[in-house]
């Protein structure tokens, strides 16, 4: 997955990256040009929860990879329509969807704030939804148009940015988890949905140094060390991961939940029956049970840099 060899992977296609401006939306958005492909960088400059917002950011990201810019929260759906119809009408179609746009505002669960929880499922989950609505009527149409001149049209991916607290669970964050572990039930659909007109969707669970990294609150010294090794972790490898999965290498890779922490790719098994009991005690179970641990303290291992 090294930049070697790249510059053409990606010739002639168009791709929009939602909250592509900073963190791993940015490293993403960069392999992709590295790649040639023509991007759109969805970013309305919000800080890490949400409040207030900078065009200026979105710009400056676009301006540096030679973009378009969207500068407007894609977390509605008119919105999220109006930035594929950017792609279509500036860039000449929309082949390659990445939501990576995220906000965090933690809280346990009994003191929660309710209005937080709409807040963080709409930015996290609703807007990659409306992103997809928006952009898989073009693919398809596309497909049938056999966009690319080959014998097939191959070149629509999304790529869903996931995060493991979704599905290990994390103190404080019912919203995120949900929003995420929801944008892996969204990758799924989203695969087996568009399997006919062979658009690939998978989800990747990132390890880096972003703006939801520094916001960690460690609740125990195995939490603390996680946060400091997290700390040293680049973004540029999550992009180059997903610059393989756009790429021809990724034609036949879908429904795949993925992990990249520096030098390390990981692809993670998805829940599946792991015991099975007819009409016995419930307790014969037990040694199937899921350990109670956040996803903070299964990865405080040093990462391979």
């Amino acid at each position: 997955m090294s930049a070697q060899g790249t510059s053409n992977l990606l010739e002639g296609r168009v791709a929009l990256v939602t909250g592509g401006a900073r963190g791993v939306g940015l490293a993403i958005a960069r392999a992709l040009a590295e790649a040639g492909a023509k991007l759109v960088i969805a970013d309305n400059g919000t800080a890490i929860d949400g409040e207030g917002a900078d065009p200026g950011v979105a710009r400056a990201a676009a301006k540096a990879l030679d973009a378009e810019a969207y500068a407007e929260s894609v977390a509605s759906p008119s919105s999220a329509r109006a930035a594929v119809e950017l792609a279509r009408a500036r860039l000449g179609g929309i082949d390659i969807v990445v939501n990576s746009a995220a906000i965090l505002r933690d809280g346990f669960v009994f003191k929660a704030d309710p209005q937080d929880w709409e807040a963080v499922i709409r930015n996290n989950l609703s807007a990659a939804f409306y992103t997809i609505s928006a952009a898989t009527p073009a693919m398809r149409d596309q497909a049938k148009a056999k966009r690319g001149g080959g014998p097939e049209y191959r070149w629509g991916r999304i790529v869903n940015i996931v995060s493991t607290a979704g599905f290990y669970g994390n103190y404080g964050q019912a919203a995120y988890a949900s929003a995420k572990a929801g944008l892996m039930g969204l990758t799924r659909a989203t695969a087996l949905d568009m399997a006919r007109s062979l658009v690939t969707c998978n989800a990747v669970a990132p390890f880096a140094h972003t703006r939801v990294t520094e916001t960690i609150q460690p609740a125990n010294p195995a939490q603390a060390a996680y946060k400091e090794r997290a700390l040293k972790i680049d973004a540029a490898p999550i992009g180059r991961l997903v610059r393989w999965l756009c790429a021809p290498s990724g034609d036949t890779v879908t429904g795949q939940l993925f992990g990249v922490r520096g030098r390390e790719l990981f692809v993670f098994s998805q829940a599946r029956p792991a015991g099975r009991q007819v009409d016995g005690d419930p307790g014969a179970l037990v040694r199937h049970f899921t350990p109670l641990e956040t996803d903070l303290e299964a990865f405080n291992t040093d990462p391979v840099v």
